[in-house]
């Protein structure tokens, strides 16, 4: 059973069992510092073992006095103005011990060195473009079948359905009437900024550069939608995102440890931004 996205307070936050934590997705200002003590409360009632949250700079000393730490900051992410911090309090400290350290520093050290190498060019023969409602059986199918788990719902047909008409522009590259990559901008138009998320390639059209050329392409209808920033929860264990988000010129922020509960696993996520 998927996680669930509820409000607290007037607070976006998401739960359960299979990421095992709480995700502070927006924070409302107002309900500091009474929404520290509620995430506590909820925590302990769940029996969760990580509580994370994405606020801005503003917010961070009151987080820090209730225990958190911060694990990244993005320049300039809300409004272009504010950085935002990545902060995360473990509630069983089992949790923050991380696995396979050295593997994720040398796909850091990968991804630097390809820092500015741009995206490319599309190859031939594909198509890239703003996936619409015809196409969700394709993008739900392809999610299915690249990750054995995810933080959210991506492979439920609704899901995208539901996310397509509010908030979420889903882009896609196709050879023929296949569908070979998908990546998507979640939008946050209050606060300026754009995640490029849920990235994913057919198995078979790997290594030719089609997260990158998606990743520009993204960026530059967000650019012109008057987004200040962009930014990713990449996972830490990926070569190929991360050198892809290094490539088009994003910056390293930090380390989110045993975040996310995906491709059947807990595994720690890089936070990395660029300013559009």
């Amino acid at each position: 059973m998927p996680d669930v996205v509820t409000t607290l307070g007037g607070s976006l936050i998401q739960h359960g069992p299979q990421n095992d934590r709480i995700y502070v997705m927006k924070l409302d200002p107002r309900d500091l510092p009474a929404i520290l003590a509620q995430l506590d409360d909820l925590a302990g009632e769940r029996g969760y073992s990580k509580i994370f949250a994405k606020v801005p700079a503003s917010a961070g000393e009151a987080f820090e006095a209730a225990g958190y730490e911060v694990e990244a900051r993005a320049a300039g992410l809300f409004n272009g103005r504010e950085d935002g911090l990545f902060v995360s309090r473990f509630v069983d400290l089992v949790r923050r011990d991380e696995t396979d350290p050295d593997r994720h520093e040398a796909v850091l050290a990968a991804a630097r060195a390809k820092r500015g190498a741009g995206a490319g060019v599309l190859p031939a023969g594909v198509t890239l473009r703003l996936c619409g409602p015809d196409d969700i059986a394709d993008m739900a199918a392809l999610y299915a079948d690249v990750f054995d788990s995810y933080p959210f719902p991506i492979d439920d047909p609704a899901y995208l359905a539901e996310t397509m008409a509010s908030h979420v522009a889903y882009f896609g590259v196709w050879r023929g009437r296949r569908l070979a990559a998908l990546g998507s901008a979640e939008m946050n138009t209050e606060a300026g900024n754009v995640e490029m998320t849920d990235f994913a390639t057919q198995p078979g059209d790997r290594g030719g550069g089609l997260a990158a050329q998606i990743l520009s392409f993204m960026e530059d209808k967000m650019r012109a939608r008057g987004l200040a920033t962009a930014y990713t929860i990449a996972r830490a264990v990926s070569f190929g995102m991360n050198v892809t988000f290094a490539r088009m010129n994003y910056e390293y922020g930090g380390r989110l440890v045993n975040n996310t509960h995906i491709a059947g696993r807990y595994e720690s996520m890089n936070v990395w931004s660029k300013r559009l």
